[in-house]
């Protein structure tokens, strides 16, 4: 080991210092002041640093969040202030109770007060936690458990980004600060995970609370760091030796707590008297559809601490705070059949036929059962009455079945021991969820993969939609996928309801396939764990088909951003005889994938991230965002106070107006190809 001098340890303070600040910029303002590769870049000398020196490293330092190893148990914590639960208001009248007997409580004490002034926060749908700082450093993380005694996830709750591994200001450095709040999944990031569990063959999580229940929970500190888990706070627990917190208002406290370094929920507020939280409710109830993360209700507080003292609690809940629940996004219904899918990559995925229901304003007749596992946990019987709830108010899915309801009528699903669409045996590979076809040639994999080659982000093949993927398959004028760049227009004709117009521009449109970046090229090939933005890494790096083919699993898992289970399939993919047959094929045929151009290190969008909205006039969506990452910066679905512009086409939506909201620069089309110019 080196002996550190001061000048090395001045250094090791300096980048620690620095790395939390970008830290704190970046996922709790959502205003970074560095790009990703800059932070990259001090990340790594840091941890040379701590590996020269180990015995500077601190217990706050940024590589602290992935560098636990697996643990064999959690061990339980003691709340030093109890984790009560809230009572809960199901509607407005439920409210006024609620505020009627505030006001009743503190009158017996003398407070006669005509009006109570409350705080609003969202109640998220995620787990609730204590963070224990000593000093100002994050000592231990604690689920709250049964609210008295929670587990030790200190090592997990590390690997938080949005939780500071040490507070910020000159409050935070005095005895010991517990902050609470609610670890969870953004929906954006829960549909991520679930769809890249699945494509692992992994059991997919039901929603995100058993998500980030489930991530919190893992004996292994790196599995969790792998999952985007969020951070809100809201409120103090314990403080000792540090009298300079707020005593008079909960809403001064939160304003503390977020100096401190914390997100707090967005939208908090206080108003004053039961019309004013009336509206709040329904505005709030409203509202929820537009949020990134998935909320059931909102949580109501007395503001005054004094008077939340005076009230006091239950036995297992305080009087001066309640939930006020949402109307559930949920319908019951029949289960009249499950189906079976079968996918490009050979997964058969159940299907609920379900009698149409209405959920939040949706028609629902369909819905996801995932694997055969998930079938048998729920325990759903064909006939069953079942709740179905739309996750994310997006996704439906059936939560349960009401076995109290049953006839004696209903019958079991048997999952099939072959594959609905060839016959051949399935197989199911131990440690997987999915039960798979084996056989390439299964005419459900060729229509998805077709399909699935020909979509906008991969080749963008007009017309080559569902319908006459399966026509083409149907009539035998297709049997896998290169033969679509044999197709003659005099073919096409022959076909029902296909004139010559129709024939003659798809089989331009196929042709027009020929030449599209590598990038799209090898998303469209359907390997499990490449999706358009892995894609475009991987064609950025081997910038030609010719050395694509050629990747190794070493090669690739040198790649920025590429993981080992990534690498695995991409290199599986290509040692596979009948890929590669497939892949010399297209060659053949014309396919000749333009080279990838290497991104401009100091392009006009370097360390920016835009959002594109509306209808752009002179090229695509695709190309727009081409454009944007050749040119060093990053496309965002979302606009946040990162984002660094908004480019508007025609018909623009509501990110136009999220961005006047936010004050974030919006740029004409025009203006857009004139900086890349």
């Amino acid at each position: 080991m080196k002996q550190p001098t001061s000048a090395i340890k001045d250094r090791i303070d300096a980048l620690v210092d620095e790395l939390h600040e970008h830290s704190h910029r970046y996922y709790v303002l959502s205003q970074p002041t560095i790009s990703d590769a800059e932070y990259d870049e001090k990340f790594r000398e840091l941890e040379r640093l701590e590996k020269d020196y180990p015995d500077l490293v601190r217990p706050d330092s940024p590589t602290m969040r992935v560098g636990a190893k697996p643990l064999e148990g959690f061990p339980t914590v003691q709340h030093k202030i109890p984790m009560l639960s809230l009572n809960n208001a199901m509607n407005e009248e439920e409210l006024v109770d609620f505020d009627e007997q505030v006001r009743r409580f503190l009158a017996k004490d003398g407070h006669d007060l005509e009006e109570i002034e409350y705080t609003i926060e969202f109640k998220f749908d995620g787990v609730a936690v204590s963070l224990s700082y000593e000093s100002g450093v994050l000592a231990q993380g604690a689920t709250r458990g049964d609210g008295t005694t929670g587990e030790d996830v200190t090592s997990n709750v590390k690997t938080i980004k949005s939780i500071p591994l040490r507070l910020r200001g000159a409050k935070a450095s005095k005895g010991s600060v517990e902050i609470r709040g609610e670890v969870l999944f953004r929906k954006k990031e829960f549909e991520s995970l679930n769809a890249e569990r699945q494509d692992r063959g992994e059991e997919t999580f039901a929603n995100p609370r058993n998500a980030a229940s489930g991530s919190l929970r893992q004996l292994d500190p790196q599995e969790t760091a792998r999952r985007p888990l969020y951070f809100f706070a809201y409120g103090l627990g314990s403080v000792e030796n540090n009298g300079d917190f707020s005593r008079a208002s909960l809403s001064d406290a939160m304003k503390e707590v977020e100096n401190l370094g914390f997100s707090i929920s967005p939208g908090f507020k206080t108003v004053k008297g039961i019309e004013a939280l009336r509206s709040a409710y329904r505005d709030a109830e409203e509202g929820r559809d537009s949020l990134p993360f998935e909320v059931d209700g909102i949580v109501i507080k007395v503001n005054d601490l004094a008077l939340q003292e005076r009230l006091g609690f239950r036995q297992r809940s305080p009087r001066w705070a309640i939930a006020a629940k949402f109307k559930p996004v949920e319908a019951v219904t029949t289960l009249e059949d499950i189906i079976i899918q079968v996918g490009r990559t050979g997964a058969l995925t159940p299907v609920a036929v379900l009698t149409p229901v209405r959920v939040g304003g949706v028609i629902v007749s369909r819905a996801t059962l995932h694997n055969q596992d998930e079938i048998e946990r729920k325990g759903l019987l064909i006939g069953d009455k079942v709740v179905v709830r739309r996750q994310g108010d997006v996704i439906p899915a059936v939560v349960a079945a009401m076995t109290a309801s049953r006839t004696g009528d209903e019958k079991p699903f048997k999952f099939p021991h072959k594959c609905p669409e060839c016959s051949t045996p399935v197989e199911r590979v131990a440690d997987e969820a999915v039960t798979r076809c084996p056989n390439p040639s299964c005419p459900a994999k060729t229509h998805n993969r077709i399909l699935h080659y020909a979509s906008r982000d991969a080749m963008d093949i007009e017309g080559l939609g569902d319908k006459m993927v399966a026509l083409l398959l149907e009539h035998g004028v297709v049997k896998e996928l290169p033969d679509i760049y044999t197709l003659t227009v005099e073919q096409l004709q022959e076909l029902p309801r296909m004139g010559e117009l129709s024939s003659s521009n798809l089989v331009e449109a196929i042709a027009a396939s020929k030449k599209r970046p590598l990038s799209r090229f090898i998303f469209a090939l359907g390997i499990r764990h490449v999706g358009t933005k892995t894609g475009a890494v991987i064609a950025r790096s081997c910038r030609t088909i010719e050395r694509f083919v050629k990747l190794d699993e070493g090669t690739l898992l040198e790649m920025e951003e590429i993981g080992p289970e990534t690498a695995r399939s991409v290199a599986e993919f290509l040692g596979d005889s009948r890929e590669r047959s497939l892949i010399e094929r297209l060659v053949d045929l014309g396919v000749h994938p333009h080279p990838e151009a290497a991104p401009v290190s100091d392009g006009v969008f370097k360390g920016k991230t835009l959002v594109l909205t509306g209808t752009l006039s002179t090229m695509s969506r695709k190309e727009a965002e081409d454009l944007v990452v050749k040119n060093g910066g990053k496309v965002s679905s979302s606009v946040s106070k990162k984002t660094s512009y908004v480019v508007a086409g025609e018909s623009p939506g509501s990110k136009l107006d999220a961005a006047m909201k936010l004050g974030v620069p919006v740029i004409t089309e025009d203006a857009f190809r004139d900086m890349v110019r």
